[in-house]
């Protein structure tokens, strides 16, 4: 009798989840139904659970031209979804002792990157450590965008990618998404493997059932039931995006909903099956840094739950991977309509499967401790700029009608609303806190993540500083420049060397400029505190030098109350001496006074700085001093009447370029000599950086050597 009631009782659980089964695919059905209509671009949704097939559903067209519909034999590029499939043909080699994740690539590519002396691992490409900038934001520089590059290939985005000198950042050092690192990948492929990455990879997708998946081979060629891309851009008529490039290994991989869902299944039962290559790519990366990307996917909580997932996104194209292991489930989802979000359909089909769980919103334990703190305290002054270290990313917290806002570059900007003292909260994400305390400004996520922010101590940037951005800008690697300039209302403008017209350019402070909104310039200081060169991050090509050609001026010009100062070199028409010239004008250059100091040899300037009480001029003299050249500094007053001048130096030639206010007086800053022989012809002298540290009245407190060769003086 007992057996008779249980198996009726698991009869009824079964029925029952089975209706549950049942009302809950209607509901996705009806997701989908209701995010394009018939005669649009299409989708394809499957769901994957317990490792069977559980829904398999096709909507709209794949060809306009031709209305043909989004069915089982269409082939659509699932974009960057496809970076797993070429992390698993490395681990897979990794497995059979053909390679070394650890392996350094220049081992298999010698003329990658041949300066750099860290390795850059296999893994670090993987999961995008490398810190190798991605390609397609630099073929953006070069002034002409990716997929317009007419037969665009592999090989084309080596040939960059060997004339770059060096890296974006140290590898290991953080993660930055870049499409390069899986084209090298492909590379090294071919080089273990003695095959073309397209014959190899056709190989391993029929060695894993999908026989219908391929990477494009020629831009040209014919795929049997290919999908077409499209999408509006808000304009309210399709457009189709030609394909005329053939990269491959980071995208461009076409295949059925049939293909993906075969292979999710093989995932979902790996553990049955002791599969151990499937096992393992699920995973993080052995020995890796990071913990949060693995092989060609993502390893983060999704939807409160541990999730692996990834998406893609080629203009039209685009898809998502979401799997959920401990519940066994997964969702997948390619599109040739890019005017809905493979991402977030995914996400509302999930939510409908996964059991319900009562997450608690939980901060790191600091949080409570901090605010707890700071409710006894005073309000700090929060407004300012903030740097995230190791990250290129400028936070400013200002003040606008009395309400206080979150910026970055152009493209964010988020009100804040104070919570208590020192605390504050986002209004449109009400859970994410952010607390300020000792110059440091801290993001608290219910997920228990922070991110730690430092105040900025750059100083705002001056009159001459601004001058000082002035100039052309050159990178020999992408053979493209661009300049800095004053618009006749004086506002600073960049102009690229392979486009028309100019871009406004933000000033931030002394040393962190944003340009055409997405630009971010840092400004690079030799010894002498001038912008020699300039590291510019466009997207996920970071850290790019371009070095100053024009413009490598000391500090000669200071602003006034009202107008400003300078200081020139001057001399006779027979060139015999050189005198120092100081003078005062108006803002619209008309001079106001002019001074005339030195000696009676050759006095020259190089630059100036207000004090409290006067101005402070640096420069070199052989009119004065104890060799050929010696550093010369002159205080004056406010009237350019001199107080007080000094020499410093030795046998050689010393000079003097800029000055610094210290505590204890100045820094004056230089190069000094070193001979091994006075003999004018064949001695060879080397040329160092000098600081010189004098009090208030000209008297030499210590000095210092700095190793540092100077250049461009």
């Amino acid at each position: 009798m007992k057996t008779i009631i249980s198996f009726f009782t698991i009869l009824i659980s079964l029925t029952i989840n089975a209706q549950q089964l049942t009302k809950q695919l209607k509901q996705i059905d009806s997701i989908v139904e209701s995010k394009l209509k018939e005669n649009h671009p299409g989708i394809a949704v499957g769901i994957v659970k317990d490792g069977k097939i559980i829904y398999e559903k096709y909507c709209g067209l794949s060809n306009l031209q031709h209305q043909v519909n989004f069915n089982k034999k269409t082939r659509s590029n699932i974009a960057s979804t496809a970076k797993q499939f070429t992390a698993l043909m490395v681990l897979d080699l990794s497995l059979e002792g053909k390679l070394s994740l650890d392996d350094d690539i220049r081992i298999y590519l010698p003329n990658l990157y041949k300066n750099i002396d860290d390795k850059i691992r296999i893994r670090h490409l993987i999961n995008h450590t490398s810190g190798i900038r991605d390609y397609v934001e630099l073929l953006d520089l070069e002034g002409n965008v990716w997929w317009q590059r007419f037969k665009l290939n592999n090989d084309d985005v080596m040939e960059l990618l060997e004339k770059q000198d060096d890296l974006g950042f140290r590898p290991a050092s953080k993660y930055s998404y870049s499409n390069s690192n899986y084209i090298v990948l492909t590379k090294i492929i071919e080089k273990v493997t003695g095959e073309t990455f397209n014959d190899y990879s056709k190989q391993y997708f029929e060695g894993l059932g999908m026989y219908e998946t391929a990477f494009v081979e020629k831009y040209m060629a014919v795929i049997p039931n290919r999908a077409n891309p499209y999408s509006d851009w808000g304009s309210g008529k399709w457009w189709e995006v030609p394909t005329v490039t053939k990269t491959n290994g980071e995208g461009f991989l076409f295949t059925t909903l049939n293909d993906q869902l075969i292979y999710e299944q093989a995932v979902q039962n790996a553990n049955r099956d002791n599969n151990q290559l499937l096992i393992q790519s699920q995973k993080p990366i052995p020995n890796s840094e990071i913990r949060t990307y693995g092989f060609g996917l993502e390893l983060k909580d999704r939807l409160g739950r541990k999730s692996v997932y990834h998406s893609g996104g080629t203009y039209g194209f685009h898809s998502q991977t979401y799997r959920f292991p401990e519940e066994k489930l997964t969702v997948f989802i390619m599109s040739n309509n890019g005017n809905i979000s493979s991402n977030l359909i995914a996400q509302e089909i999930a939510k409908i499967l996964l059991p319900k769980i009562d997450k608690e919103d939980k901060y790191d334990a600091n949080f409570y401790n901090r605010v707890s703190v700071l409710k006894e305290g005073k309000k700090s002054q929060i407004e300012g700029q903030y740097n995230f270290p190791n990250n290129e990313k400028l936070v400013r917290i200002v003040n606008e009608n009395g309400k206080t806002y979150w910026k970055e570059g152009n493209y964010l900007n988020l009100e804040m609303v104070a919570d208590g003292e020192n605390t504050y909260s986002f209004a449109n994400y009400p859970k994410i806190k952010v607390v300020f305390y000792d110059d440091k400004m801290v993001e608290y996520y219910t997920s228990g993540r922070t991110m730690i922010y430092e105040r900025t101590m750059d100083s705002p940037a001056s009159f001459s500083d601004i001058e000082g951005f002035l100039g052309t800008y050159y990178n020999g690697e992408l053979e493209i420049s661009f300049e800095l300039m004053l618009s006749p209302e004086k506002e600073l403008k960049l102009k690229l060397s392979n486009e028309e017209g100019t871009s406004d350019v933000q000033v931030f402070n002394k040393n962190y400029l944003l340009a055409r909104d997405n630009y971010i310039i840092k400004i690079q200081r030799d010894a002498f505190d001038r912008g020699t060169s300039v590291l510019l991050t466009y997207g996920r090509a970071e850290n790019i030098k371009f070095k100053k050609k024009t413009n490598l001026k000391f500090q000669p010009k200071v602003k006034t109350e009202n107008g400003y100062i300078q200081v020139t070199t001057i001399g006779p028409k027979d060139g015999d001496t050189a005198d120092i010239l100081l003078t005062k004008n108006y803002p619209n250059g008309n001079e106001i006074w002019s001074k005339r100091l030195g000696g009676s040899s050759y006095d020259k300037a190089s630059s100036i700085v207000s004090t409290k009480d006067g101005y402070l001029i640096v420069g070199s003299t052989s009119s004065y001093g104890k060799g050929n050249y010696d550093i010369y500094v002159i205080k004056t007053d406010k009237s350019g009447k001199q107080i007080w001048q000094n020499t410093y130096g030795k046998f050689y030639n010393d000079y003097g370029y800029a000055a610094e206010i210290t505590a204890n007086g100045y820094r004056i800053k230089g190069t000094t000599q070193d001979c091994p022989n006075n003999d004018d012809i064949n001695r060879k002298c080397k040329t160092n950086v000098w600081f010189v540290e004098i009090d208030t009245e000209g008297n030499e407190i210590s000095n210092k050597v700095l190793e540092k060769i100077s250049h461009d003086m």
